[in-house]
């Protein structure tokens, strides 16, 4: 039985729209990322899964140890419904509702840690939670900057780029007794998010090469630094780093003492774009024919599922299965229809799925209440999203 096959006869009790997760390609994808990791623990980025029962899943799963939250009210919900016992706030709070409930939760602020990068986050959360004790993280910048700072690659985060820079924020923390810094975190997006084969530009493909090695070493030898140099004052619990494209070489620093990551488990399409690892296809969404407009066309039901980031073509959707279809340029991936050309329409009738598969990972999740989790040609169960749940924490 092909891979349609198997999905169609998974979910023929269902009705869709609908989004699914394969948990043997999960599972296949969680096994690979460890392997990657070489024995560091990685910690789950729940943004890029967006639904508590995948992410107990992982969990279970030898390698894989606590989350990386992107707000403060989700990690509160996580910590509160007992999914883990160490989350990581990825991103600065501003959150004086969620900070207060923190504070007035000692249970859960033992177990969350919040993201600080200025003197003001520091302010901001003392004032908020009326001096409890909050346990703090450094971000630190990771971007490259080559030709003496001229030039910058990577995304606009932290402002701290060195040494300095880092320490005067953790003499900041250390001189104010409500606020524990236990940790150092420093994501590489130009390593870790940046595909070095984008399709049909060799060029391009050769010039992200070069500036990921050149990052690499700049980035590992900067981040070696600034951890001595934090050593030299105060203990640590944990310093994080990278993401699914980096996994390998940032757990290979002897400074880095674990690993993100979250969408080398579901394996968007946007994946497909790097030489260093492969994945399985492991969330994916259908739509049902609705219309056959001419011959070499078919229109689907919904579908304008866009992903965040810059806007060209590939935050659309990958027409998956069956093989063979492609957008109308006029229309693309519509709000309440999508049409798909192509010989493969021809072979599609009324009531007929095509499968898809998001650019980014947990994003899909927004768009569904529920996923369906097959096993082969087999349905398991059904599990509420984050949504489904009612939550949209972004």
């Amino acid at each position: 039985m092909n891979l349609r096959d198997r999905y169609d006869a998974a979910t023929s009790g269902l009705e869709a729209p609908l989004a699914v997760v394969d948990l043997t390609a999960l599972r296949a994808n969680a096994a690979a990322l460890v392997r990657r990791a070489a024995g560091k623990p990685i910690r789950v980025a729940s943004k890029s899964v967006r639904c508590r029962a995948v992410l107990e899943e992982v969990l279970a799963m030898d390698g894989f140890a606590g989350i990386m939250a992107f707000t403060l009210p989700e990690a509160l919900w996580l910590v509160r419904e007992g999914v883990s016992d160490d989350v990581l706030v990825a991103y600065p709070t501003t959150d004086r509702t969620a900070l207060s409930a923190l504070a007035a939760d000692p249970a859960a602020a033992q177990k969350i840690t919040l993201m600080t990068d200025s003197p003001a986050h520091l302010d901001l959360i003392e004032d908020a939670t009326d001096g409890r004790r909050i346990r703090v993280c450094i971000d630190i910048d990771a971007s490259y900057r080559p030709l003496g700072g001229r030039v910058r690659i990577g995304a606009l985060r932290s402002p701290l780029h060195t040494p300095a820079q880092v320490g005067a924020l953790v003499e900041l923390i250390l001189k104010r007794p409500s606020l524990a810094l236990v940790g150092l975190m420093a994501y590489e997006s130009q390593i870790a998010g940046v595909g070095d084969l984008p399709p049909g530009r060799p060029a391009r493909a050769r010039a992200i090469r070069a500036m990921q090695r050149r990052s690499r070493i700049e980035l590992a030898r900067r981040r070696a630094t600034i951890v001595r140099a934090v050593l030299d004052l105060t203990e640590l619990e944990f310093v994080n780093g990278g993401g699914t494209g980096s996994v390998e070489s940032t757990a290979a620093e002897r400074a880095v003492t674990e690993v993100a990551a979250g969408s080398g488990l579901y394996h968007p399409h946007l994946f497909d774009q790097y030489s260093g690892f492969t994945g399985r296809p492991a969330a994916l969404f259908a739509l049902p024919v609705v219309r056959r407009p001419r011959p070499g066309a078919v229109t689907c039901l919904g579908g304008g599922y866009l992903a965040s980031g810059p806007a060209d073509h590939l935050r659309l959707p990958q027409p998956y299965l069956p093989s063979g279809l492609s957008y109308n340029p006029d229309e693309g991936a519509g709000e309440v229809q999508t049409p798909l050309l192509g010989r493969a329409a021809d072979l599609l009738d009324i009531g007929d799925r095509v499968w898809f598969r998001h650019t980014k990972a947990g994003e899909l999740c927004e768009r569904f209440a529920a996923l369906h989790l097959i096993e082969g040609d087999r349905f398991v169960r059904t599990v509420p999203t984050y949504r489904g749940e009612g939550h949209t924490f972004l």
